[in-house]
């Protein structure tokens, strides 16, 4: 009996990770294929605990291994290397590419985290603690 396994295709939805669609500007940073450097500010479509999605004009390859400069809402400094996973065309020539981290992957972690953090909405509690508030404080009506 001949068992046959199906691979996935290259379009194929392969990420697990929580994915956050936020827009955060980010440098990225390569060589081309003459060995030239280059680098490209962009901003990220959706960011995950592992990685990124973002817009280049630059020319990549799957595979490359791109810089990833960012900050986190704090203003600190994040600079990882990740791989080229995925590259699909987008609008006006650009690529949309997906990358993996593949070092200082703590330090990604913590950008990831800290801008999922800042960009949560108010918990319940919060909000019925500013309507309490705001029901506590005197009301300035107008005298009449």
């Amino acid at each position: 009996m001949t068992v046959l396994m199906s691979t996935p295709s290259n379009n194929e939805e392969r990420r697990f990770d929580l994915r956050m669609p936020l827009r955060l500007p980010i440098v990225i940073s390569g060589r081309a294929e003459d060995d030239s450097a280059w680098s490209e500010p962009t901003e990220t479509d959706d960011i995950s605990n592992s990685g990124a999605l973002f817009h280049l004009n630059q020319k990549v390859s799957r595979g490359d291994r791109l810089y990833v400069r960012a900050h986190r809402p704090d203003g600190a400094a994040v600079e990882v290397t990740a791989v080229v996973i995925r590259i699909a065309p987008a609008i006006y020539g650009t690529a949309r590419v997906g990358v993996q981290i593949a070092e200082s992957a703590e330090s990604w972690l913590r950008f990831f985290v800290s801008w999922v953090a800042e960009n949560q909405p108010a918990t319940t509690e919060d909000a019925t603690e500013s309507e309490s508030a705001a029901a506590e404080s005197p009301s300035e009506s107008p005298s009449e």
